[in-house]
């Protein structure tokens, strides 16, 4: 399965050097005028993820936090370069799983929204953020000490040193949290978007740095981070898109081919993070389920290495995981199993994924041994 990655990064290495172009005029992107720097004000929602709450900072979605799958989906993909496919998929899933279908917040604990999503969208062993049954209402906020072991990973921050930065919060929370869990979704693809989106997205592009350079200003921008004589002062829901920044090339967008190389290039170094379970009895306990007990032989650890089987895995069992979440967010339930069913269907066609027939009952035995994922269902902060 190696060669299959080494095939892609070969793809992707060609058409950065041949195709990528970097244009001051496209790429800049505005944080004047209407898109100027606004903190929020009363009723207006903040999040965890930084991006988002810079997007409604500066009028890029709606200041009060709340959008559409349309406003997202815009946001996205004309500030930072997301792919359209990525930002399609990632706006339709919030809004299926985390929303009424058509909006979600970025925040919202109390309501439908990304915070307190825990092991649907939001998971354990974020880059800045506490797990969630560990701080419970403020593991949106982030964690100084956390943020701190980023920032000490040099005036150069690149994706290697934020792989071993996830290695490490992911020993962390097996050493710390009884309620660790790995999800199917939530840990095997969110949990590296929280590690790669930061310099895919974050890095500032120019002529001399196409794919981006992210520094320790930039960085502390988006974050809400500014340091002080040693130490770090966060306010929180400040984030902010740095003056003079610019986003990825418009020849260069991040695509679910490009991301998934990203998440599987970190799975060769580090098989743990494809280890869908969790701790079983406190901390130091964790234990993994067998992908091939899940789906009947059809995926194991190896063949999830080649990144068109990572994905329809992810999207398979994804399916399994949401009816007793649409039950307590009170969503009519056929409508946000088409919706579901519209998203993952028209994904898995795409991707070619084998036909694969998971019997639920077996599927929930499972995940019943893992009290981070009971407990997550029975959680009232949604």
């Amino acid at each position: 399965m190696k060669s299959t990655v080494a095939i892609m990064t070969l793809v992707l290495t060609l058409h950065q050097v041949a195709g990528t172009t970097f244009n001051a005029e496209a790429q800049r992107v505005s944080t004047t005028g209407e898109h100027k720097f606004v903190p929020p004000g009363k009723g207006d929602q903040r999040g965890v993820c930084p991006g988002l709450n810079a997007l409604a900072n500066h009028n890029y979605l709606p200041h009060n936090g709340v959008a559409s799958i349309e406003q997202f989906i815009k946001a996205t993909t004309e500030v930072f370069g997301m792919g359209l496919d990525l930002a399609t998929f990632l706006s339709v899933y919030g809004a299926a799983f985390d929303g009424n279908l058509t909006h979600f917040s970025i925040h919202n604990m109390s309501k439908p929204g990304l915070s307190g999503s825990h092991n649907n969208y939001e998971s354990d062993a974020s880059p800045t953020r506490c797990d969630f049954f560990k701080c419970g209402r403020s593991a949106f906020k982030l964690q100084p000490d956390q943020y701190k072991a980023m920032y000490d990973l040099g005036e150069n921050i690149t994706l290697s040193g934020l792989e071993k930065l996830r290695v490490a919060r992911f020993q962390d929370s097996i050493n710390t949290n009884p309620y660790f869990f790995n999800g199917i979704f939530s840990g095997v693809l969110v949990q590296p978007a929280a590690y790669t989106f930061i310099y895919r997205f974050m890095a500032n592009k120019s002529s001399e740095f196409p794919e981006g350079y992210l520094n320790r200003d930039v960085l502390g921008s988006f974050f809400s981070v500014r340091t002080e004589n040693g130490s770090f002062i966060y306010t929180p829901g400040h984030e902010r898109i740095p003056d003079n920044w610019y986003k990825r090339a418009l020849d260069d967008p991040y695509t679910i081919p490009f991301f998934l190389l990203d998440v599987v290039k970190m799975a060769v170094n580090h098989p743990q993070f494809l280890s869908v379970g969790g701790n079983t009895n406190g901390v130091n306990t964790f234990t993994g389920v067998d992908p091939g007990n899940l789906t009947d032989g059809v995926y194991n650890i190896k063949n999830l290495l080649d990144p068109k089987n990572l994905m329809c895995f992810s999207l398979q069992l994804s399916q399994q995981g949401p009816q007793p979440l649409f039950q307590q967010l009170g969503i009519t339930f056929n409508a946000a199993v088409a919706a579901i069913a519209r998203l993952f269907g028209n994904l898995t066609s795409k991707f070619g994924c084998p036909q694969l027939i998971i019997d639920p009952v077996l599927y929930e035995g499972y995940l019943m041994n893992y009290p981070g994922w009971m407990r997550s269902l029975q959680s009232t902060v949604r």
